[in-house]
């Protein structure tokens, strides 16, 4: 009996802290609350000088934060010859001086976090040290851990992990309290959680050359800070015209300095970018006929990986990410792997096997994994998606306990047939969460890392994924709604944030549709249940609501806004009435109509409110501060690739006669008639033909008519052809 009340106590317990977890700030304090900020002075912060760098640089960046919360900036300490009352303590289990005297005089226990991956807490301790009435503990069961810690404490503070990335203001704040009590989070549910920053030209890479210079290390260190914000760990860095470790040698130290997890992509095997291949000029990527040179080539980037964490990508893909040739087999791969696993022993001195490795089941190399190519069971299966949200395949749960495990490999961006999707954010987060839910249930738990395009405007869903990588079981399916909820919350505050959550669900649902390079004029209807025009009005609504929320914020919120909500909804909104408009054009110069002239000149007037708004975007939100980012090209698609830049859609123009004539449009069929001598001619076909009747005009003709019994048969809702004067109808 004793052993069942201590379970069930310890299960609520876990329940307290883990509800507790989700709010350690407080404004109004109580008794043992620990004042960050108690409206004159910020609590100091220690470090130790021992620790690692991630750590000590994490403990700068809560300092800042701080600052722009309370506009007082703490000191960050490595000795404290005046202790102060209350102190911010930072460190790991294994590196930190006043973390082990802590555990040692068992004023902090850390049970919980041994042995852990990227587990930490967070804990207010009375009288730690003489002099000291309190601390605030952030304490990690290593360098992420610990990093994590910090940036969970920011986030609740009021730091959005978009604060850089996106232009989020901080949250002020006149006071600032830690709850009391012990707060705990992970290890996480997905070992390596990461980015792939992919199809980067022409935005981001123009953005990184006119403001960084290149993908250097100042680029990337923004990269990083991101991902330890978002308690993300791991990097597939971009790979357009670049090769990380090569363009600055500075790129590969401070990963590692901060503690970022280096891979490279599914087409780049061991630790070599394909951009270093090219400039090398080294022969055909071909390892029948270019063997020796590849296995040099391949024992550069091992060596190049020092110590450093890297998951090495292995196996072989075509170059430019096609498969390697049609006559590829499976001994020829299963070779590759076996060579390159030699080389990885050779250059580490260690077994294989201790070196992290995956192999990217993606487009055609799942064909080959399916058809019975296998590789050591150490190494990570990492299995794709389509390239459009849907996962191929997943492993079986028998295979749970095997020693490499599974991964996904996701997309949130895509360039291939049958068109490419990279301008804005088309992901519906439900969707993601369907998919990575399986994924997660499937037990592929090792490596989640997802195609970001440029990072930009992709905010939305990266925050998802990472959060829910990090705590999966945080989002089961009957909370899954609030997140959206809290997720603008934390960039906009609380007033307009079910207003923002349901625009945001809203825009990526209907671009899900179909994806805005995917749009033409007959992707919707004109006269099928008015779908185009049903399309055109649910834009324009949530487009509405946006400008209405943007003209009341704060000014200080804008520019995120703009960037978050308003842009990318103003921007489809806008898209969709042209290729609606174009159709309507082109229908209504097949019918004469008077208004085709000016529905020519409104496509004219809405493609150049497409560029306008990128104009706006690039050149005037926050003075340029995003220039690049929508210089991405879609309108005027006509194959998978994107065009070399927007075309109008085509126009029709008609002359319009002096001499007007009645017209008739049936609503929901593609029926209509224009008059001759009082009688409407009819030269489509019409749902009920055999309701038709034939007239002689004066032109001896024999011309089908609609009559009343067609007109009634459509529910009466028929309409005269716009801009032609009316007059009285007879029927037959």
């Amino acid at each position: 009996m004793k052993r069942r009340i201590a379970f069930f106590t310890g299960l609520l317990l876990l329940a307290v802290i883990h509800t507790r977890a989700q709010e350690l700030i407080t404004t109004p304090s109580q008794t043992g609350d620990f004042p960050v900020y108690n409206g004159m002075r910020t609590a100091p912060i220690w470090v130790d000088t021992n620790d690692y760098f991630v750590v000590r640089k994490a403990a700068r960046l809560l300092a800042g934060d701080i600052n722009r919360v309370t506009d007082h900036q703490p000191s960050v300490e490595h000795a404290l010859s005046h202790p102060p009352k209350n102190l911010i303590i930072i460190g790991t289990l294994d590196s930190s001086s006043a973390i082990r005297k802590l555990v040692a005089d068992k004023k902090l226990n850390t049970d919980r976090l041994k042995n852990k991956w990227e587990a930490y807490q967070i804990q207010v301790v009375n009288n730690p040290f003489p002099g000291i009435e309190k601390a605030l503990v952030i304490v990690g069961s290593d360098r992420r851990g610990a990093a994590y810690g910090v940036f969970t404490l920011s986030k609740q503070m009021g730091v959005s992990p978009w604060y850089w990335w996106a232009d989020v203001p901080v949250k002020k704040k006149a006071k600032v309290y830690v709850k009391a009590g012990t707060y705990y989070y992970g290890p996480p549910a997905v070992k390596y959680r990461g980015l792939f920053i992919n199809d980067e030209a022409p935005a981001l890479s123009g953005w990184v050359h006119e403001k960084f210079g290149g993908f250097n290390h100042q680029f990337y260190e923004k990269v990083f800070e991101l991902l330890l914000r978002l308690r993300a760990n791991y990097l597939w860095p971009a790979m357009w015209g670049n090769a990380f470790n090569n363009d600055d040698t500075l790129n590969p130290i401070m990963a590692s300095n901060d503690a970022i997890v280096m891979g490279t992509s599914h087409q780049e095997p061991m630790n070599q970018a394909t951009e270093h291949w090219r400039r090398q000029h080294a022969g055909a990527w071909n390892y029948q006929t270019n063997d020796s040179v590849l296995r040099a080539f391949w024992r550069k980037g091992i060596e190049n990986m020092d110590h450093r964490e890297t998951i090495v990508t292995i196996g072989m893909r075509g170059d430019g990410d096609k498969p390697m040739s049609e006559k590829s087999n499976i001994a020829l791969l299963e070779n590759i792997v076996r060579d390159q696993r030699k080389i990885i022993e050779r250059v580490t001195g260690k077994p294989a096997s201790e070196t992290p490795q995956d192999w990217a089941l993606y487009k055609e190399v799942q064909e080959y994994y399916d058809k019975g190519m296998r590789v050591p069971d150490d190494v990570t299966l990492l299995f794709s998606d389509d390239n459009w949200g849907n996962i191929r395949r997943l492993p079986f749960l028998r295979d749970s306990t095997r020693p490499g495990g599974f991964g996904i490999y996701y997309h949130f961006d895509y360039v291939g047939d049958p068109r490419n999707y990279k301008w804005l954010n088309t992901n519906q987060i439900s969707r993601v969460y369907e998919q990575m839910h399986l994924a997660y249930q499937y037990h592929a738990r090792r490596i989640w890392i997802v195609n970001v395009g440029d990072i930009k405007p992709m905010e939305f869903p990266i925050s998802f994924f990472m959060d829910y990588a990090f705590d999966a079981d945080r989002w089961p399916a009957n909370r899954f709604s609030q997140y959206t909820l809290n997720w603008a919350k934390t960039q906009f505050g609380s007033r307009y944030a079910p207003e923002i959550a349901d625009i945001l669900e809203k825009y990526t649902r209907y671009n899900s549709r179909r994806k805005p390079e995917l749009l033409s004029d007959d992707t919707y209807s004109l006269t099928h249940y008015q779908e185009a025009d049903k399309i055109v009005a649910q834009y324009d609504a949530i487009y509405r609501k946006a400008k209405q929320i943007y003209d009341t914020l704060p000014s200080d919120y804008r520019a995120a806004f703009y960037q978050l909500v308003l842009f990318p909804v103003a921007a489809c909104d806008n898209l969709n009435k042209l290729y609606v408009t174009t159709a309507k054009n082109h229908l209504y110069a097949q019918q004469g109509r008077a208004v085709t002239n000016l529905m020519a000149d409104s496509v004219a007037k809405l493609f150049i409110k497409d560029s306008l708004l990128s104009h706006h975007y690039n050149k005037v939100l926050e003075n340029g501060r995003w220039d690049h980012f929508m210089d991405q090209t879609h309108i005027g698609y006509t194959y998978w690739q994107q065009p070399p830049y927007n075309n109008m859609p085509a126009v029709k123009r008609i002359d319009v006669p002096q001499q007007s004539r009645i017209g008739i449009a049936v609503s929901g069929t593609d029926a209509w008639c224009l008059t001759r001598h009082s009688r409407l001619r009819c030269p489509g076909s019409i749902p009920g033909r055999s309701n038709l009747t034939r007239s002689r005009s004066s032109a001896g003709d024999s011309r089908p008519c609609l009559t009343r019994s067609v007109l009634t048969n459509h529910g009466s809702d028929f309409r005269p052809i716009p801009e032609r004067p009316i007059q009285r109808l007879t029927f037959q």
